[in-house]
């Protein structure tokens, strides 16, 4: 749908193109993660810097390409209100949740090496009809994370044996890795995060309304199931086979994570 009277912003299904342009915030995080790349790769200054930055705005980058997938497939699935919200402008700025989103995910990538979900866009549910419909609005996120596991791993498998410093190989190995955590984690059947909302329309609506008691809580009740030794080993132990068979290195992650950790240097 286009609006082309004079004076008048085009439309896009009835929505100002401008809600669906890239937001200076975006665009400064990209700039960030190339600047900071190319940074690591030259060696230039304090290299421990340059891979923490690398590494963290790569992470807020793929974040918010995370919450752009599932508030695209949320608006051409008929929620219009997510282009009002701004979520369309990978603002993340815009999220509803920028603590829990953005500042924690952040924190765990530093602390524990984990590329911890975060709740961040709110879609309008009763604007989108079907089931199918909904459970791909929670996919998308995702399944955005499982393409940038794939092709992270492809790269690093294709370039780190060669030429580049192993700082670089380093970083890009560590993203690989944060990315299939997070697809793993996002992927639990657990209240409130994407994998339980991808089977949650599909429940009786008694088992639906316990979801949507238990879905406000799904962070406490991640970090819970995370917590147990036999839960937490188990999914863990998982996800570094997961990692073995894509043939990303143990070692070459392990050496990113130690390295983004420029405090200790």
């Amino acid at each position: 749908m286009a609006d082309d009277r004079p004076g008048s912003e085009p439309l896009l299904l009835g929505v100002p193109r401008a809600a669906f342009r890239p937001s200076p915030v975006f665009l400064a995080l990209v700039a960030l993660f190339v600047t900071s790349g190319v940074l690591t790769w030259n060696r230039y200054g304090n290299v421990r810097l340059d891979v923490f930055l690398f590494v963290v705005s790569g992470w807020l980058v793929s974040l918010c390409l995370h919450e752009y997938a599932h508030a695209i497939v949320a608006f051409r699935a008929g929620d219009r209100s997510v282009a009002h919200r701004g979520y369309l402008t990978l603002n993340p700025l815009k999220y509803s949740h920028p603590l829990l989103s953005i500042v924690l995910p952040v924190a765990v990538v530093l602390l524990g090496g984990i590329g911890l979900p975060g709740g961040a866009v709110w879609v309008d549910r009763h604007a989108i009809p079907g089931r199918l419909r909904h459970t791909l609005v929670s996919l998308a996120g995702p399944a955005t994370n499982v393409v940038f596991t794939l092709v992270l791993v492809a790269v690093v498998g294709l370039g780190a044996g060669g030429s580049g410093p192993v700082e670089f190989w380093a970083a890009l190995a560590l993203l690989a890795f944060l990315q299939l955590t997070a697809s793993a984690l996002n992927l639990l059947p657990v209240p409130g995060l994407d994998g339980g909302n991808m089977i949650q329309p599909w429940l009786s609506p008694p088992y639906r309304r316990m979801y949507d008691l238990f879905a406000p809580y799904g962070f406490i009740l991640l970090f819970a199931l995370l917590w147990n030794p036999q839960i937490g080993g188990a999914f863990f132990g998982a996800v570094f086979a997961v990692g073995d068979l894509l043939g990303l290195p143990q070692g070459l992650y392990a050496l990113g994570l130690d390295l983004i950790r420029f405090w200790r240097s």
